[in-house]
């Protein structure tokens, strides 16, 4: 901060002239804020550094994965946060049933379709989840599904449209 320093020059004398003042300005505060906003924009410089996300892009033909029949469940989303889904590979015997996305929903299937998996094959992670969309279906169920896979730590899924097959199964079962 500047002060102002004053001294009394008189000697006893009674002559009245103006007293000169002598001022000195302290630089202390000045250079603590210069060294804050040094501070400030270095770090603020480091913590911007763009970043790149991993990209997965799927395959451009058809995986050939090789599932076996008692692993595997097919969802398909419909309108009014329906799901209807039939477990194992889709033939002539498929039963198809429908669920929601209530707590006692979808979760608790695929709870019980992965316990099933792993006491068949010995690991618990060869379940896997075919997701299809019907037209009527929203975005948000997606997201929904989306969200279960994840909450059930299912890793193999696949999101697929809805073949002449399904479409078959699905009309004549509902």
């Amino acid at each position: 901060m500047a002060e102002i320093q004053t001294q009394n020059h008189s000697n006893g004398k009674t002559t009245r002239r103006s007293s000169k003042k002598n001022t000195s300005v302290d630089l202390t505060p000045m250079v603590d804020l210069g060294f804050l906003l040094i501070t400030f924009f270095v770090f603020t410089n480091t913590m911007a550094h763009p970043t790149a996300m991993n990209l997965n892009m799927p395959y451009e033909v058809e995986p050939d994965d090789h599932v076996c029949e008692s692993c595997a469940i097919t969802v398909l989303l419909q309108s009014q946060n329906t799901i209807a889904y039939y477990e194992g590979i889709p033939g002539v015997n498929t039963v198809v049933r429908q669920t929601d996305f209530a707590p006692g929903g979808i979760r608790n299937i695929l709870l019980r379709k992965k316990q099933q998996v792993s006491m068949a094959t010995g690991k618990p992670n060869e379940m896997v989840m075919i997701i299809k969309s019907a037209d009527e279906s929203s975005f948000q169920n997606f997201v929904d599904i989306m969200d279960e896979v994840a909450i059930n730590n299912i890793k193999h899924y696949y999101v697929s449209p809805v073949d002449n097959m399904d479409s078959a199964i699905f009309k004549l079962k509902l």
